[in-house]
Formats: C-alpha cells, structure tokens, sequence
C-alpha cells in the first residue's frame, strides 16, 4: 500500500466529519458571540452619541436581523470570506494566518522540550521499575501534571527574567525569548508523555520478542533503544495527536503570558474586544488544524503499523 493511498483513504474517510465539525463550531461560535455584546458599541467607545453606533452597527450589517446575519455568515465562510476585522480593517483570515507561523513556531519547539524530557526520562522509569528513586520520580511527573501550564509560566519568568536577569520573556526577540514559552507549554505535555512512554516501556520489555534478543546476547541498552522504545513511541505518537487541541488552546494562555505575537494572543485580543471576524476565523483555522494534526497522526500509524495497514485494505 503506497503513502498516497493511505492518505487518501484516512481523507476519505474523515472528510464528512471535518465538515460536520466546522459547521457545528462555526454555528454555535456565531451565535455566542452574538449573546456576548455589541461590538458597535466597543468600536464606538464610552458615552459615544447613539447615531455613531447606529452608523457603525449599520455599515457592518449587524443591524440586521439574527437569520439574515447567519446566513450570511454561512455563506461567506463556504468561500473562507470571514470579512474584515473591525478593528484594523484587515481581512481576518489573512489576519490569523499570519500569526498562525508564530504559533506553530511556539507549538513546535514545545515538543521538541516534551520530546527531550519523556522519552530518555519514560525510557528509564520503564526499564528500571525496581529503581529506588523512581518513586521520586515519578512523585514530580503527578505534581507538574497538576499544575496549571499559566504558574509554570509566572514561575519561570519570576526565577529567569526578574530575579537572575538570565532571559527575555517579552514578544518573539529571538532564541533567548523562545526559551521560557516553549518550556511552559512542554510542562502541560511532558508529564503526559513520560507516563505513556514508561507505561509503554515497560509493558514491550515483558514481551517475547524482548526475551528472544536477550536471549542472543542482546545488552540492556540495546534492547530498549532497538526494539522496546520503537514500539513504545507509537503511544507517544498518539499522544501528540490527541494533545494538540489541548497545546493550541494552552497557547492562547502562553502567548497572553509572554506577549508572544502568535494567533492565539491574536484571539484573546478579538474576544476582548468583540472582533467578530477575527474571533470566528481564528477558531476556524484552529478546528480544522486540529483535524489535520489528527489526520496525519491517523496516517503515521498506518504507515507504520501494518496490522492497520491490512484492516484498511
């Protein structure tokens, strides 16, 4: 089974529920932020005189009424014309597209912290259940996965950029400045990441195939790095493709902390000030990224698993 046919059969098969998803988020997102406020009177300002607000309602159409605005809206989003930011006057899915580079950039670097903690640290705690300080260990793994990713954050900037003068935590100012975000969004997924590659670890070394290269003379280090931690991976696989609605959406939170200029402060600002088109653009492109990261995380384990290489065929 060639790669283009597994991913065109993964497509195939999840493309009705890429477009039912988008329009149920799209319908539910359009009507909250209608219960939210008026973003002509957010635009006017305080004690602004009601004919400018009038004015502004009427030059956006949301004086209109709900069903018109909605079907409008449906319409124009089938064309990916979500209109232009009420504040700015850019167009919003431009707009979101490009902070949407800094996100990934942020996104990108976190797994590759994650990646660098778990995967030699769950290797370990797999291959040495009987070690004495992995309950240690492991007591740490269960207290940063309770702690909320936005502590984590205040933390290090507390010990690094006020106390030690040592980094940058303000905007993208390059490698110094990446530094202390990428380290807080890995502190939401490492955790994670350890347990399963322990979990994973540790079950593939009480398999046959393990016993067998023992058995030819195979030495501890060998067996886990060739044959146990290959397979383990395929949990941890998994993991980065279930997470990452959880990482975009602890982005947002990320990126307020450190004015990092991704789409994720981008949303943050358009919510706060009634944005409608950026808000509704932004959540956009983050359903149907989640649908792509998900996707191809579908695709990896067909590639490289063939029990589901065989099912699909």
């Amino acid at each position: 089974m060639t790669v283009w046919t597994t991913i065109r059969g993964v497509l195939s098969k999840r493309g009705l529920e890429l477009a039912i998803l988008l329009f149920a988020i799209s319908t539910l997102l359009f009507f909250l932020l209608r219960l939210s406020g008026d973003p002509a009177a957010v635009l006017a300002g305080e004690e602004a005189d009601p004919d400018l607000v009038a004015l502004i309602r009427q030059r956006y159409g949301l004086d209109d009424p709900l069903i018109v605005q909605y079907v409008r809206y449906v319409l124009s989003i089938l064309t990916l014309d979500f209109g232009e930011s009420l504040r700015g006057g850019q167009e919003a899915l431009l707009l979101v597209l490009q902070r949407l580079a800094s996100t990934l950039l942020l996104a990108f670097l976190a797994l590759i912290v994650t990646a660098l903690i778990s995967v030699p640290l769950g290797a370990w705690l797999g291959v040495r259940p009987d070690a004495k300080t992995r309950k240690w260990v492991n007591g740490i793994v269960f207290i940063f996965q309770g702690i909320p990713g936005y502590i984590v954050g205040l933390l290090l900037i507390q010990l690094f950029v006020v106390e030690l003068r040592w980094l940058t935590s303000i905007g993208n100012q390059g490698v110094t400045s990446w530094i202390l975000p990428s380290l807080t969004l890995a502190s939401f997924l490492a955790p994670k990441m350890v347990r399963v590659v322990a979990a994973n670890v540790s079950e593939a070394m009480r398999e046959d195939y393990i016993r067998t290269a023992r058995a030819n003379g195979a030495s501890t280090a060998d067996v886990l790095w060739r044959h146990a931690l290959p397979n383990a991976l395929l949990g941890a696989t998994a993991l980065i493709g279930t997470q990452f609605a959880f990482l975009m959406s602890g982005s947002l939170i990320t990126e307020w902390i450190f004015a990092w200029p991704g789409f994720g402060l981008l949303l943050v600002q358009s919510v706060e000030q009634l944005d409608f088109p950026v808000v509704q653009a932004a959540v956009f492109v983050i359903a149907g990224l989640v649908f792509v990261v998900n996707a191809g995380t579908d695709v990896v384990f067909r590639l490289i698993d063939p029990r589901l290489r065989r099912q699909q065929a």
